[in-house]
């Protein structure tokens, strides 16, 4: 199976311990083991880049208004929630998710953000392969769910979830 893409970006991020014995470019279903768990880091985000997202796609003064902010809730500028999703997808798709077998995302479920994401926070991703099990109804492939935790520094996740993938198999049974 060829890789869907064949520029992709240069990962912007990098492994903080054990990683994969496959690299992500030839990782199947077999390699993601239940149990697994991996870090990688480390990813930030700016005032101004937190602040440019939101105007395109989340324009809620916690987010935008500098003074508003600073005299809300939080104390200052949070990014929105899914800018954290778009940074934690970034660590995700550059590191964890099969560039070669990735098929396809039924979906994501107990999307939360525990804490905000503020302005230089740097982020690490932790993610465990919290199960992994041949789809019965097509062999070519697997279907798993990962545990992930977007963490900044002080170890508080500012985004938790649970993603499923469908992943190609290696040797189809």
């Amino acid at each position: 199976m060829s890789a869907p893409h064949s520029s992709r970006p240069a990962p912007t991020t990098r492994c903080l311990g054990t990683d994969f014995t496959s690299p992500v470019d030839d990782r199947y279903f077999e390699d993601y083991v239940e149990g697994g768990t991996y870090e990688y880091g480390h990813l930030s985000a700016t005032e101004d880049e937190i602040v440019e997202y939101a105007r395109q796609f989340d324009p809620q003064a916690i987010h935008i208004d500098r003074d508003y902010a600073r005299s809300g809730p939080f104390g200052g500028i949070i990014a929105s929630g899914w800018h954290t999703a778009s940074l934690m997808m970034r660590m995700f798709a550059d590191h964890y998710l099969t560039h070669n077998a990735s098929l396809a995302s039924p979906g994501i479920d107990e999307v939360r953000w525990p804490a905000p994401l503020r302005p230089g926070d740097q982020l690490k991703l932790r993610v465990t392969t919290a199960e992994a099990r041949p789809s019965k109804s097509k062999p070519d492939r697997g279907l798993i769910f990962t545990d992930a935790a977007l963490i900044n520094a002080d170890d508080l996740p500012v985004m938790t979830l649970r993603a499923m993938n469908m992943i190609a198999r290696r040797n189809p049974g």
